[in-house]
């Protein structure tokens, strides 16, 4: 009995010494995460010889962070594994030997240039980071690249965290691959770039930590590797006819392809090649892909390994991109990127109000986002059961799925903290203008009548604000469908996943072989979340996945609620069908938030107060059928950027286009006169 109690007093104890160690430990992190306080936030001047826009230093708005919380938000890693890290510091521009990493370069793409400072010693631009996954070095991507936004006025900047970003991610990996390929292929661009990696990877590198490279062989290797994932991904996820152009991306339609990536087993890759070559093809392919993978394993970049096989034994491109179409969906439905604050207050988030905030519905989604920018998933079945299987009722013929993968989500968590302290951004009136009191008073009662209903009006500054969607099907809002249809009918192969059941508010969904993307990848993040971070300490590893997830649940007082508004509700015959809808939300910081419409398809506040069409008169003003999306100077009085010209054709939005339509949303746009469209827009300047 006294050995009993012995063995119960030093379980006890190291339970409790193993808590007070995981607390002090966070706590000491958080602390030095958060050390790096520079006034300027790492802000740069910028002369944009190519857009001709020049600004100075970045103005920063009072938003209820300050400089260390920006900083930090900036450079706070995910685990999004885009190529080595010392690539990414070594690559030359593909047409020029200039870094590709150059600030004038990546002020192109309309990612944000950063200085040097303490949290990020190498300038990288808002929202890149250097990631550590498996004891490897990757350049990766933070929530901020997506969700940091500038606007220009007259030579000034202002910098908006937590706002719409301008990037054009889609031209940016086009030109990563191009960048990576003529490395190469041209032997004197070959040459400077191993030379720079392995510098990189010298001495001081190996004392500090280790190296990932050590000779010229295995840089050039992984390049290889590294084109062959680049492009993969790019034309798995090309655009089409439909460019996304800058401001835009179909995040939606691109962590819905990772996640079918990643899922695949040889099953569905015999089930696609069957269907593009004759048998004796098929088992010739898979024979050599057998050879180099584990048959129920080893996912992460599968379709890569299997591209280059293809192109290896002379298979026809159209075969190749047939394949495709089996395994993928087609990613085209770019929206705006959307803005940040008051999320982690949000019933229902996503632009068509997929994602349930309440419970641990925040980490899922930060989950899926990762997914989608390239984090690395090492999925594989294994023998016996694990947590993860156990939740998501995967184990019972004595084997599981495990769900290990690079995705950080004590900084997940973290970042979600932190957004529930940011508040909207208020108009500046010293750089911008002063408001006209007498107009917004006027538009106040037009607000009231007109908008109120679907666009609440909230205390941006109380932390107990709650905000609650309020939702309008498509065939009423009448705005342009395609986000909303392809997230809620695209299917695809369940893979790794097939057989297991999903929750849905009608009941639970058995996933055949073909199943809905959105059930797959519900799972998906579900496994992810349940399973701990393999990069922690072996001991500790399940304290501090328990410590999260405890954390986020308890931190959260978002409560899952039913969805409001006038949306079709689901059924057992169509279990998403209130996915076929647009959500209103308030409308606190819009201002700072053009170009409008979950698409991107009317540049300004006042444009989206006109109608699509003349209605009478024929000179009748009516909303933009073309503009430009490049620029980031401001129009204070329509609000939002200004529409000049420009050259290249594929810089300007055509409203024509599948997925670019700016229809819709037109309530009383017949009824206000100009001037009063004008009161309102004054109006919103205040919120």
């Amino acid at each position: 009995m006294s050995w009993l109690k012995l063995s119960l007093k030093v379980g006890l104890s190291v339970v409790v010494l193993l808590g007070v160690f995981l607390f002090i430990n966070s706590e000491i992190r958080e602390r030095y995460a958060f050390w790096d306080d520079d006034p300027d936030r790492g802000a740069v001047a910028m002369n944009d010889e190519r857009f001709d826009e020049n600004f100075s230093k970045p103005t920063y708005l009072s938003q209820g962070w300050n400089a260390s919380q920006s900083l930090w938000f900036y450079s706070a890693t995910q685990g999004s594994d885009m190529i080595p890290y010392d690539f990414f510091m070594a690559l030359e521009q593909y047409d020029s030997p200039r870094w590709f990493r150059d600030a004038a370069n990546m002020n192109r793409y309309r990612y944000l240039p950063q200085k040097r400072s303490f949290s990020n010693p190498d300038a990288l631009p808002v929202g890149f980071v250097k990631d550590v996954y498996q004891g490897k070095e990757y350049m990766g991507f933070t929530c901020a690249a997506c969700h940091t936004s500038q606007i220009n006025y007259q030579g000034e900047a202002i910098r908006i965290d937590g706002g719409a970003s301008m990037a054009d991610m889609n031209q940016f990996m086009v030109d990563l691959g191009r960048a990576l390929q003529a490395t190469a292929k041209d032997e004197a661009k070959k040459t400077r770039f191993i030379k720079q990696v392995l510098a990189r990877n010298g001495v001081t590198r190996m004392i500090s930590g280790g190296r990932d490279y050590s000779s010229a062989t295995e840089v050039e290797a992984d390049l290889l590797t590294y084109i062959s994932r680049i492009n993969s991904y790019n034309t798995i996820n090309h655009p089409g006819s439909t460019q996304y152009g800058y401001a835009r991306l179909d995040a939606f339609g691109r962590i819905y392809n990772r996640v079918l990536e990643h899922v695949l087993m040889r099953k569905d890759i015999k089930f696609a090649l069957q269907e593009v070559l004759d048998d004796e093809q098929v088992e010739e392919v898979l024979g050599e892909l057998d050879a180099g993978l584990v048959q129920n394993g080893e996912f992460d970049h599968l379709l890569a390994k299997l591209d280059v096989l293809l192109q290896a034994k002379k298979i026809r491109r159209a075969d190749i991109v047939k394949l495709r179409d089996l395994l993928f969906i087609k990613a085209n439905a770019p929206v705006s990127y959307p803005f940040l604050w008051d999320i982690a207050q949000s019933d229902y988030v996503q632009w068509n109000g997929i994602g349930d905030n309440g419970t641990l519905g925040p980490l899922g989604r930060n989950s899926g986002e990762v997914v989608g920018v390239f984090g690395t998933l090492d999925w594989q079945k294994k023998p016996g059961f694990s947590i993860s299987s156990l939740i998501l009722g995967d184990g019972k013929d004595r084997s599981h799925i495990s769900y290990r993968s690079s995705l950080d989500k004590r900084n997940l968590r973290l970042i979600e903290s932190q957004l529930a302290q940011l508040q909207s951004p208020q108009w500046p009136e010293k750089i911008l203008g002063k408001i006209d009191q007498q107009r917004a008073a006027k538009g106040e009662v037009l607000y009231e009548k007109h908008c109120l209903s679907c666009h609440a009006r909230i205390d941006r500054a109380d932390p107990d604000r709650r905000v609650i969607a309020n939702f309008t099907k498509l065939e009423a809002i009448g705005t342009d469908p395609q986000m909303a249809s392809n997230a809620s009918t695209y299917t695809g192969r369940s893979g790794i996943v097939g057989g297991l059941t999903q929750s849905t508010p009608v009941g639970k969904l058995y996933l055949q072989d073909e199943a809905a993307v959105a059930s797959i990848l519900t799972l998906a993040t579900t496994g992810v979340v349940s399973t701990p971070d393999p990069d922690l300490w072996a001991p500790t590893r399940f304290a501090e996945w328990v410590y999260t997830l405890a954390t986020a649940f308890f931190s959260n007082d978002v409560v899952s609620t039913i969805k409001r508004g006038d949306y079709n509700p689901d059924t057992t015959v169509e279990p998403f069908a209130s996915l076929k809808a647009y959500k209103g939300r308030p409308l606190n910081g819009i201002w700072a938030t053009a170009p409008y419409l979950h698409n991107g398809s009317v540049p300004t506040l006042y444009d989206l107060l006109l109608p699509v069409k003349a209605l009478d008169d024929w000179d009748e003003e009516i909303r933009p059928t073309r503009f430009s999306v490049v620029y980031r100077e401001f129009d204070p009085r329509k609000v939002g950027f200004v529409n000049r010209p420009f050259s290249d054709r594929a810089l300007m939005f055509e409203t024509h286009k599948k997925g670019n339509s700016n229809a819709g949303h037109e309530y009383a746009t017949a009824e206000l006169s100009r001037e009063e469209r004008l009161d309102v827009v004054e109006y919103l300047k205040t919120l």
